[in-house]
């Protein structure tokens, strides 16, 4: 096993941040050390929390780590930010995100960009979720950087999906048809004390009676006011039984199972294209007509 893993095991904050910056370089390193580490994970629970920009998903995110941290169970924060189209890195950056957790030894905060991966999350989140797993973290927050309508991407790495919205936030019939309907577990409808909130909460109760009935959980539709902390409680108490049903009923695993597929097919179609991007690059033939399409001779 390597150093960098058996420090991460240990709990050591510094190799997670080292195994992470590894992992967004590339690293090999960080490969082998994921491998190394990856029959110790599993103990954690991830929560992601999504939703348009201004929904308080920061604000949520902050709450529920007060509350956790609370009862003494650990906090990973992992914030997807927008990416510059300068730098490629993360515009917001976690500096100025939750900072009245940074001195607490129980709370981790990474930020990450979003690369221009569609879904609104980039597919190192989910190696940053097992390595921070690994470390012995008790709660995962991942937080989406809020694109709008097709970041759907969350349900491939969360155990329990929350979906923020508040009531300035539009059409919520809109919203819900853009695909927010399969992927919530629960339906947040924050800055509760507005007016709006309460008919917001109604027409998204209002769908979801319409959708098709399924068997198994059936998302609640919840008012917050996270700037005040307003409803954290009862949010944190419905994740729990959610996460309850989950474990009882067998999705829990089965969900985790359908993640871990598709992240390994990812990794293989990702290597795969770089494979052939290479191959046709140094392809003379492709590079002649390549040239010819930019001269407009072909």
């Amino acid at each position: 096993m390597s150093e960098i893993a058996e420090r991460l095991l240990a709990g050591e904050q510094r190799a997670l941040s080292r195994l992470i910056t590894l992992l967004e370089r590339g690293d090999p390193a960080a490969a082998e050390a994921m491998k190394a580490v990856d029959r110790n994970t599993g103990g954690a629970y991830t929560v992601g929390i999504t939703g348009p920009p201004g929904a308080g998903k920061s604000t949520i995110a902050d709450q529920l780590t007060q509350l956790v941290r609370s009862t003494g169970s650990t906090v990973g924060i992992i914030a997807v930010d927008p990416t510059s189209p300068f730098s490629g890195g993360a515009i917001l950056g976690d500096r100025i995100r939750m900072q009245r957790h940074y001195l607490d030894s129980g709370v981790y905060i990474r930020s990450v960009a979003t690369r221009g991966q569609s879904g609104g999350l980039p597919r190192i989140v989910k190696s940053m979720v097992r390595a921070l797993d690994a470390a012995g973290t008790d709660l995962i927050l991942v937080e989406t950087v809020g694109v709008g309508q097709t970041e759907l991407g969350i349900i491939s790495v969360a155990d329990t999906v929350l979906v923020a919205m508040n009531p300035e936030s539009g059409d919520a019939i809109q919203t819900l048809k853009a695909g927010v309907m399969e992927i919530a577990d629960i339906f947040l409808v924050n800055k509760a004390d507005r007016e709006g909130a309460h008919q917001m909460a109604g027409a998204i109760t209002g769908m979801l009676h319409m959708a098709a009935a399924s068997p198994g959980w059936s998302p609640p539709v919840m008012l917050t006011t996270a700037q005040t902390g307003q409803g954290i409680e009862d949010l944190w108490g419905k994740i729990q039984d959610h996460r309850e049903y989950q474990t009882t009923s067998g999705d829990l695993e089965a969900r985790r199972g359908r993640q871990r597929s598709a992240e390994f097919l990812e990794a293989v179609e990702e290597v795969l294209a770089q494979r052939l991007r290479n191959r046709v690059e140094n392809d003379p033939d492709f590079i002649a007509t390549l040239e010819q399409v930019a001269a407009k001779a072909t």
